[in-house]
């Protein structure tokens, strides 16, 4: 057999394979319309999007796939069906830190996948406001980053809010610099002040003369820029090509594994995935070995702390609470117990959410 006629084979045992995975993938969204007739029809729990569901799809996702397509890959197709699928259930509106082409909006098309209505919001406050208002379903937020720490607003909104933490997604972080022209001298670099800080070694060691310039987002120093030839934007290569500007460098953060973990939020309490973690916020009165006496149910029940930062609590001068992540659900027998043991120990304990970990 010659090479051409090989390729021919080849060709229609694709186009055979591509019409079966079609067939599939309509009876999968025919499967979903279905489990949407009987939620309504049965007064069933109408949450149609399902967190801790998806996650074990993803799971098992990972567990069969034996290549030679990465998993990552496999799970980002797999993630697009459930998203098209899910949007013949209920279309969701999902709120996220704007403008568009922020790193925020590239961690909710992660999670959602690119079925979903996003909607670009301001500020953070305006996206739990969105959420909490039941303008937006859910709402995607930044919560902190491996290089610089966490984002303190996002953990002092919590304290007021009702919503849920249903989910969290961790996304690398690229760093370009973007310019309207090349040929242009760069007097000013403009950026979120995080993407400032991540990139402060390079731009020192480039661009020593420029001032620095914090603006509320990437994308909004991108959308700057594209206005101004002398100034250069640390934004994304979406940002770049939805402001039509150059890129003068790539990956300029300096820590090649930069990463930033974004919550989901939302008015469900997430079900049990089997790989979990749950965020606390608790509060204790200021008094001698109060913190070790927090942490010690933690300890006994063998549950493993992820996280603890404190913020000021709002409440009075020098009092503060603790965010504290652990591993493990909220109806877990030994993260229940360590729960109860906390709310004796403490002032008071709210729990802000169980929700599946991270993927890939």
């Amino acid at each position: 057999m010659s090479a051409e006629e090989k390729l021919e084979v080849l060709r229609n045992r694709i186009d055979e394979l591509d019409e079966e995975i079609q067939t599939l993938i309509n009876a999968r969204a025919k499967c979903a319309r279905d489990v949407a007739e009987v939620k309504l029809g049965h007064g069933k729990d109408t949450h149609f999007y399902r967190p801790e569901r998806e996650a074990l799809v993803l799971s098992r996702v990972v567990e069969r796939n034996a290549g030679p397509m990465p998993d990552e890959t496999m799970m980002r197709l797999f993630r697009e069906i459930m998203s098209a699928c899910l949007a013949l259930e209920k279309p969701l509106n999902v709120a996220y830190l704007g403008p568009e082409g922020t790193f925020t909006q590239a961690a909710a098309l992660k999670q959602f996948g690119h079925a979903v209505q996003t909607l670009a919001l301001d500020t953070l406050d305006d996206v739990f406001r969105e959420v909490e208002a039941g303008a937006a379903d859910y709402g995607v937020v930044p919560v902190e980053n491996s290089t610089e720490g966490v984002i303190s607003h996002t953990l002092d909104l919590f304290q007021q809010s009702s919503l849920n933490i249903c989910g969290e997604v961790e996304l690398r972080i690229h760093h370009h610099l973007l310019v309207k022209d090349a040929a242009a001298k760069v007097t000013r670099v403009l950026a979120h002040q995080q993407a400032l800080a991540q990139c402060r070694g390079w731009l020192e060691a480039n661009l020593p003369d420029a001032e620095h310039v914090a603006v509320g987002s990437n994308a909004e120093a991108a959308r700057l820029v594209s206005k101004d030839a002398s100034s250069a934007a640390i934004a994304s290569d979406t940002a770049a090509e939805l402001y039509g500007l150059e890129i003068a460098a790539q990956n300029i953060e300096d820590q090649p594994d930069n990463t930033t973990r974004f919550l989901v939020i939302g008015p469900q309490q997430v079900q049990v995935s089997g790989n979990d973690k749950t965020s606390l916020l608790v509060s204790v009165n200021n008094r001698p070995g109060a913190l070790y006496e927090l942490l010690q149910p933690i300890a006994e029940h063998k549950i493993s702390m992820t996280r603890i930062e404190s913020r000021p609590s709002r409440q009075a001068m020098w009092e503060y609470v603790f965010y504290i992540d652990v591993d493990g659900h909220r109806d877990d027998a030994s993260v229940a117990a360590a729960l109860a043991a906390l709310e004796v120990q403490a002032f008071s304990v709210k729990v802000l959410g169980s929700y599946p970990k991270a993927v890939i």
